[in-house]
C-alpha cells in the first residue's frame, strides 16, 4: 500500500494517535484539515501534508471545523536539521507571546541571520512568522472555545492594534473574528479552552505524581481534577485541569484577571502533561525490549512528569535528597510556610512558594533538615538568582550536569532528577534513585542504551511499575 493511501485509510477510521502526524489537503475546496476531522473527502480529491506549515505553504487555508491549528504538535516537527527542529519545539512552548529573533537565536548558539536561512531552507518560513502563526492559533482558540471580547482576544494573542488584529486575522483564516465565533457563553462561568493530546495517555500516572509532590497548599486534587494557584506578573489566578478521553483533549478551566497571561498559562499545562509527545514513537523503541514491552502494556502512554514551576522541583529535590516523598513534601511545606509570600484567592490565604532571592536571604535555622542540605538550598539558589545556574529547558544536559554539580551538597541523583524533571530531558535516567536503580537490577546492563533517546520515559515507566504508591 503507498503511503498516501495509508494516510487516507487512517484519515477514514478517524483515530485520534494520528491527529497532528499528517494533515489532509482538500482540493475542491482549498482547506486543509487534520485526520479526525468529520469530512470525508473522496481519495482522488486529496493530497497530504507532513506539518500544517506545508499546507498552507501550499496554498490551503485552515479547516474551520476540525481546526488543524489545534492539533498535537508533531513529535518529528519539521526540518531535517536538529538545530531547526529543536528551534521548533521552544517555538510552539514559549511562554511568552513577545518574540525577539536575535535572543531567541541566541538559545542555539546562532545569529539571527543564520537561523532564519536555517528556517526558510528547511520549513519555507522564518521563526518570527511561525511564532506569529501561533498568536494567530491562539486567538482562534479563544474565539472558538470562549466569550472573551474580541479586544482581550487580541490583546492575549499579543496584539496592540484591533486593526491589525482583525487584518491578520482574516488573512490567515479568510474569515473575519465574528464570522469564527458561534457558540455562545453564560457571563460569569470560567475560561474553559480544550487541549487536545494524541493517545494513549496516561493521565492517571501524572496526576498520581503530581498528587505525591503536591506543591504546599497551591495543588489539590479532587473529582478527577488538578486545581494548581499561581501567580505571574504581581497577579494571582487558578488553573483546574481534567481529562476527556473521549474527545483525547485535556479541559482547562482559568480563572486569571489577566488574558494577555492566557498564553503563558496554556504553555504551562502542555509542559506539566507533556502533551506533545508521541506515544507511538517512545513505544516503537520502548517496546523492542519483551520486558519493557509487558511494563508499557500495562501502562500505554506513558509521560514525563514534572511540575508546574522548574524552580519549585529542583528545590523540593533538593528537600527530598534521602527522605521519603512524604518527608520531602512536608519540608517543601515548611519552607513555604517560612519564606513564601502571602496570597489570597477565593477568600482564602496562601502561601507562594519562595523565590530564589528569597531562599539566598531568608533565616532556615528552624528548617527540620540538615545543615549541609540548608547550604546547597542557599548555594543553588545563589545560583539561579546570580544567573550562573539555569533551567532553560534548550541547554545541553551534559553542561547542566557539570554545572549544578559542582554546588556543595548536590550530588547524581539530584542533579539528573533536576534535569529529567525540571529540563524534560527526554533522554535522562537518574540511576541513582532507589526505586530505579532496584528496577536496573532485574534487567540486562545494556538496557538504558537500547531505549536512547527515550530514556526518561522507561524511567517514568519503572516508577509506575515499581514505585508501589510512591510514584515519583
Amino acid at each position: 500500500m503507498k503511503k498516501d493511501d495509508i494516510f487516507y485509510t487512517a484519515m477514514l477510521a478517524r483515530d485520534h494517535r494520528f491527529d497532528g502526524k499528517f494533515f489532509v489537503g482538500v482540493k475542491t475546496t482549498g482547506i486543509y484539515c487534520r485526520p479526525i476531522c468529520p469530512a470525508k473527502p473522496k481519495r482522488e480529491n486529496v493530497e497530504f501534508f507532513a506539518n500544517h506549515h506545508a499546507a498552507e505553504k501550499a496554498g490551503y487555508r485552515p479547516c474551520l471545523r476540525c481546526r488543524p491549528e489545534s492539533a498535537p504538535q508533531s513529535p518529528a516537527w519539521v526540518g531535517t536539521t536538529a538545530v531547526v527542529q529543536r528551534a521548533i519545539k521552544v517555538l510552539n512552548n514559549l511562554e511568552s507571546i513577545e518574540f525577539n529573533e536575535d535572543r531567541f537565536a541566541e538559545l542555539f548558539g546562532l545569529s539571527a541571520r543564520h537561523l532564519r536561512r536555517l528556517f526558510m531552507e528547511e520549513v519555507g518560513k522564518t521563526p518570527k512568522q511561525i511564532a506569529f502563526e501561533n498568536r494567530l492559533n491562539l486567538s482562534r482558540k479563544l474565539i472558538s472555545e470562549t466569550q472573551l471580547a474580541m479586544t482581550e482576544v487580541a490583546f492575549a494573542s499579543g496584539f496592540s492594534s484591533i486593526r491589525r488584529f482583525n487584518d491578520a486575522f482574516k488573512e490567515r483564516f479568510k474569515k473575519t473574528p465574528s464570522q469564527i465565533r458561534r457558540q455562545k457563553i453564560k457571563d460569569g462561568e470560567p475560561l474553559r479552552i480544550s487541549l487536545p493530546y494524541r493517545p494513549p495517555f496516561d493521565f492517571e500516572g501524572l496526576m498520581m505524581s503530581y498528587f505525591n509532590h503536591r506543591v504546599g497548599d497551591l495543588e489539590w486534587f479532587e473529582d478527577g481534577k488538578m486545581h494548581r494557584i499561581f501567580s505571574l506578573n504581581g497577579q494571582v489566578g487558578k488553573v483546574a485541569i481534567s481529562n476527556d478521553v473521549e474527545m483525547s483533549a485535556l479541559m482547562l478551566e482559568i480563572d486569571f484577571p489577566d488574558t494577555t497571561m492566557i498564553h503563558a498559562i496554556v504553555t504551562r499545562v502542555r509542559n506539566v502533561f507533556d502533551l506533545d509527545s508521541d506515544p507511538l514513537v517512545i513505544a516503537n523503541t520502548l517496546e523492542q525490549i519483551p520486558v519493557v514491552k509487558k511494563m508499557y502494556r500495562k501502562f500505554p502512554g506513558v509521560r514525563l512528569p514534572s511540575g508546574w514551576d522548574p524552580f519549585e522541583i529542583a528545590i523540593a529535590a533538593i528537600l527530598g535528597q534521602l527522605v521519603s516523598i512524604e518527608r520531602g513534601r512536608s519540608l517543601v511545606h515548611d519552607l513555604m510556610a517560612m519564606l513564601g509570600d502571602e496570597i489570597e484567592y477565593g477568600g482564602k490565604i496562601y502561601r507562594l512558594f519562595p523565590t530564589a532571592q528569597q531562599i539566598v536571604d531568608g533565616d532556615l535555622t528552624k528548617l527540620k533538615t540538615t545543615t549541609a542540605r540548608k547550604m546547597a538550598l542557599k548555594g543553588f539558589a545563589r545560583a539561579i538568582a546570580e544567573g550562573k545556574l539555569s533551567l532553560e529547558s534548550t541547554q545541553d544536559v551534559d553542561l547542566f550536569h557539570k554545572n549544578i554539580l559542582s554546588i556543595k551538597g548536590i550530588g547524581p541523583w539530584t542533579a539528573n532528577y533536576i534535569a529529567l524533571k525540571a529540563l524534560r530531558g527526554t533522554d535522562v535516567f537518574p540511576a541513582t534513585d532507589l526505586i530505579l536503580g532496584r528496577a536496573l537490577q532485574q534487567h540486562a546492563k545494556d538496557i538504558l542504551d537500547k531505549v536512547s533517546p527515550w530514556r526518561g520515559y522507561l524511567a517514568a515507566l519503572m516508577w509506575r511499575e515499581y514505585g508501589k504508591g510512591a510514584n515519583k
